[in-house]
């Protein structure tokens, strides 16, 4: 009985023993089949070294998701341009100097530079011959190109020299003369300038110039009395009613455009010497020339169609006959001809980057 009892203890504990082992290559399989973990680290006393995080981000603080979405507190990197300071992003670029027009000379001083001393050592003519120059500062703290002034600091400077305008071409004794006032400028600022080649300016001018002089468009019809003659006062009392105003140069009244500090739309132009006449009722007139400058207006606001309107109401008014300079008597035809020409001049000019009413456009065409 006590054999029988050893004998069945024994095939019991080593029936354990393969169960045990059976258990365990099963479990060994399966951990070589499923995807490799990390092992845990025991720390070692206080000392903690960068670890990463539950997201993966270092120090333990979230991360930036694939998708670009915040995965704890750090911004979007799309957006992360928005919470960095100004002067850090991409410097604006400038309003007033174009590298379409402009021959442009930049200036490095060896450190920041106050507003006032950029503005002592400014050239007194900001003119070479008959083109202007800008001179502009690179603002340290809004990272905007400026004039100079009081208050500011400036880590860079450029100057624009304008090419061509309706003087002509640049050329080089005028480019001589932009150079040398912008090298006392340097001297004065402790600036290093770097000037653009002169042959290379002087035929990117010319270029210019002609496609200027053969896209410019100044359009204008003269307002002939059919009898009587008119006064200086009945000339402005009937401009009056039709939005004209006085310009700041004798013998010019003006129809002001709709934005602030724009050239005027349309000009009526009149002998000065009846402008400056004592009394205005004892003047004589019996021409006016109604102009429209094309460049100055953009092509949205119809400018041809404003100037049109204004000859036929004014020249029923004063009772005249629209005509051309040669005093040929203008018909509908005539004016249906011009606005076609004016269509495929509007094409050519967006197509340089000369769109008519563009701050370029009017430094261009002026």
């Amino acid at each position: 009985m006590t054999t029988d009892w050893n004998l069945t203890t024994l095939l019991a504990a080593l029936g354990g023993v393969v169960l045990v082992g059976l258990l365990a290559q099963g479990w060994w399989s399966a951990r070589k089949a499923g995807p490799r973990r990390a092992e845990p680290v025991t720390p070692a006393g206080d000392r903690h070294e960068p670890s990463l995080g539950a997201n993966g981000a270092a120090g333990g603080e979230p991360a930036i998701t694939l998708d670009g979405h915040e995965a704890g507190g750090l911004p979007d990197l799309r957006t992360l341009d928005e919470t960095v300071p100004a002067v850090a992003r991409a410097r604006k670029a400038s309003t007033r100097i174009d590298a379409l027009i402009d021959a442009i000379a930049t200036l490095t001083p060896e450190s920041p530079v106050s507003g006032e001393m950029a503005l002592s050592h400014l050239p007194g003519s900001r003119r070479a011959g008959t083109k202007p120059f800008q001179v502009e500062g690179l603002n340290a703290d809004s990272g905007e190109w400026e004039l100079p002034h009081p208050g500011q600091r400036y880590t860079e400077f450029q100057a624009g020299l304008q090419m061509a305008n309706r003087s002509g071409a640049l050329n080089e004794i005028e480019y001589s003369e932009f150079v040398q006032k912008i090298q006392g400028f340097a001297d004065g600022v402790g600036a290093m300038p770097e000037f653009p080649d002169m042959l290379d300016v002087v035929a990117r001018a010319r270029e210019l110039d002609q496609f200027a002089a053969g896209h410019d468009a100044q359009l204008a019809i003269v307002l002939r009395a059919r009898g009587a003659a008119w006064t200086l006062g009945f000339v402005q009392q009937g401009a009056l009613r039709h939005g004209f105003v006085p310009g700041a140069i004798p013998g010019r009244l003006v129809l002001p455009a709709a934005e602030e500090g724009a050239p005027p739309l349309l000009t009526l132009n009149f002998d000065a010497q009846a402008a400056l006449a004592d009394d205005p009722q004892t003047s004589s007139l019996r021409d006016l020339t109604l102009s429209l400058d094309v460049l100055q207006t953009p092509e949205a606001l119809e400018p041809f169609a404003t100037w049109q309107e204004s000859a036929r109401s004014l020249a029923r008014d004063f009772e005249a006959d629209v005509c051309d300079d040669r005093g040929q008597v203008l018909n509908l035809h005539a004016f249906q001809s011009i606005g076609q020409e004016l269509a495929e001049l509007y094409k050519s000019l967006a197509a340089r980057d000369l769109t008519a009413g563009s701050a370029v456009a009017r430094r261009l065409f002026s």
